[in-house]
């Protein structure tokens, strides 16, 4: 599947800002199943992107802003060809061992609920791991109820979105992170973006990936139910959504900021 891709990001400060420094990690890379054909990322004003790379492998750009400036956007417009690999993830770039992703974050950390939740699972699939996970992803999926996307949604810790059973998309990566992690099995954020159909979209989305030695790591998405299909561009990963944050950064001078996002992803 081609897939074609326009996100407009928009911040307006009020009063003007004087410096704006971003970290934009909103580029993917190929791999199996997943080949970019062009990407281009656009900043108003004067600004200067410099490419790096960051400690995951993420694609990232850094640049920096003067002002005095009444607002600032970034405009991303690419395309993508897809297939499906029954979410499997094969020809990343992978700098850690996958013991690495056994490490918690406050964002991820299990608590008892959840915990306990995990060794249900775990018990019931008698060990299997990779039955565990798929259990586990139909869990969260059937009793978390998914909330509209938004970058402005401040983020939950994963014990904080279990008790109150329901969150967006990355919410509810986070507890399957933690609930994989409790029951031994590596786990990791990832951000991207999804073709829906017919819906107006106002941040990426964000899923899990999980690994499982006989395959590798295998991708799974709580909110929507499913391991990843030919639906989905692979962006970035890290240990928590902060690791894996498509914009990052600071202002000064501005006292307040609004921020419009508008994304569409099409076939």
């Amino acid at each position: 599947m081609r897939l074609h891709i326009t996100h407009s990001i928009v911040r307006r400060y009020d009063p003007p800002a004087t410096r704006v420094i971003q970290l934009l990690r909103l580029t993917p890379r190929n791999h199996e199943g997943q080949h970019v054909i062009g990407w281009r990322i656009d900043v108003s004003g004067d600004a200067r992107l410099n490419a790096h790379e960051d400690a995951f492998g993420n694609l990232t750009h850094v640049f920096s802003a003067e002002g005095p400036l009444e607002s600032l956007r970034i405009g991303i417009d690419g395309e993508v060809e897809t297939q499906n690999t029954d979410g499997i993830v094969r020809g990343t770039v992978e700098r850690f061992s996958p013991s690495l992703f056994l490490r918690d974050t406050p964002l991820t950390e299990a608590d008892k609920s959840i915990g306990d939740l995990a060794r249900d699972i775990g018990d019931a699939n008698k060990g299997n791991s990779l039955d565990a996970l798929h259990s586990l992803l139909y869990w969260v999926h059937k009793e978390m109820r998914g909330e509209d996307e938004s970058w402005q949604t401040p983020a939950a810790t994963a014990a904080e979105v279990f008790s109150r059973k329901r969150g967006v998309s990355r919410d509810l990566a986070h507890i399957f992170i933690g609930a994989a992690r409790s029951l031994a099995i590596p786990a990791r954020y990832v951000a991207g973006y999804l073709c829906l159909d017919d819906v107006e979209q106002r941040s990426g989305h964000a899923w899990a990936e999980a690994f499982v030695p006989s395959l590798g790591w295998i991708g799974f998405d709580p909110a929507q139910g499913v391991c990843p299909t030919e639906d989905y561009i692979r962006v970035a990963v890290g240990l928590d959504a902060l690791g894996a944050i498509p914009v990052r950064g600071t202002h000064y001078g501005g006292t307040t900021e609004k921020l419009d996002v508008a994304i569409e992803v099409e076939q």
